[in-house]
């Protein structure tokens, strides 16, 4: 990838975030890394933001560096990292960042890690150890900070006992997750939101909302998808009375968010007039909305009453996706 030079003293951020993701879901990922720090990424793989966010949130962030320093050469980030002084008994060790604007070998990083961990008061431990430092360049600014790795346990939830062949993949769900709730959850405690997916299938996008710590309940139509649904969600320890059996054009209450994985398949469209139909009784549910389809939607979505605010494309073999925020 081309590496695009920052002016660091621009921004002075209190976070870095290093991330990564597959071409075909680029799209996505740039989005939901704007919408959660409030900041469009200016680097390849890197994220910098005033914005604290557990690495673990989205499924593209490995990791969180927290800045402690920064200096000008490499020789000043020596002379800062003397000064600190770990607590007695534990452990670090310091990590070369490979993203950055540095151009290293795996010599040259060995090199920088040995050189500022020589200065750093405390017993290094390069396997298991208590704290990680990370250092990086960026721009012209060497920074120094504490690694906080990403949870990963999302990746666990790829298999499930029911699975659609084109059910949307674990890190797609909860990245939607993500752009439907981070306005939301920024005014309140996300268990305070109150949720909705009308078509869920299988159950992927509640199954991440809930190991999230949100409040959703979900609806299909399809006998089947229902029961896959609970199975999914019993298998996972969640309840399985949080999705029901029926029609979303019936359902009543509000919500402050719903995401809506238009209903398809490889033999037929659903009618225009039927989507419409569903979106405008989204709208009576729900004050903002994440829709999925494989067809253009601004038309239905304008004429639903919605007001498009973002959108962005994902790829699979043989298809596409859109995926539309709307208010």
């Amino acid at each position: 990838m081309n590496k695009q030079k920052t002016n660091i003293d621009e921004m002075k951020p209190s976070y870095i975030y290093t991330y990564a993701c597959h071409e075909t879901e680029r799209e996505l990922c740039l989005l939901e890394l704007k919408c959660l720090s409030g900041l469009s990424p200016v680097h390849d793989s890197i994220l910098l933001s005033h914005r604290r966010l557990e690495p673990g949130t989205s499924p593209f962030i490995h990791l969180r560096l927290d800045v402690i320093t920064d200096a000008g050469t490499l020789e000043e980030l020596c002379e800062a990292a003397s000064m600190l002084q770990l607590e007695e008994g534990k452990t670090f060790k310091v990590l070369c960042l490979k993203e950055g604007d540095h151009e290293a070998d795996y010599d040259e990083r060995r090199g920088i890690e040995r050189r500022i961990g020589a200065r750093i008061h405390g017993q290094a431990q390069m396997k298991t150890p208590d704290v990680t430092f990370g250092v990086i360049r960026i721009g012209e600014r060497w920074l120094l900070g504490m690694c906080q790795y990403s949870d990963r346990s999302w990746q666990e939830r790829r298999q499930k006992p029911q699975n659609y062949s084109t059910g949307l993949p674990v890190l797609v769900a909860r990245a939607l997750v993500n752009l439907a709730t981070t306005d939301l959850t920024a005014k309140g405690e996300p268990g305070s939101l109150k949720l909705l997916d009308p078509c869920c299938g299988m159950g992927n996008v509640m199954i991440e909302a809930l190991s999230m710590g949100k409040d959703i309940r979900g609806c299909d139509i399809n006998p089947l998808a229902v029961r896959g649904a609970r199975v999914n969600l019993r298998h996972f320890g969640y309840e399985e009375d949080l999705v029901t059996l029926g029609d979303m054009n019936t359902l009543e209450g509000t919500y402050d968010a719903a995401i809506l994985d238009m209903p398809y398949n490889l033999c037929s469209v659903l009618p225009a007039d039927e989507q419409k139909k569903m979106l405008r009784s989204l709208r009576r549910l729900a004050a903002r909305v994440v829709v999925v389809s494989t067809e253009p939607m601004e038309t239905l979505l304008s004429e639903s009453g919605w007001i498009l605010t973002e959108q962005c494309r994902i790829h699979k073999p043989g298809m596409s996706r859109e995926i539309w925020i709307c208010k």
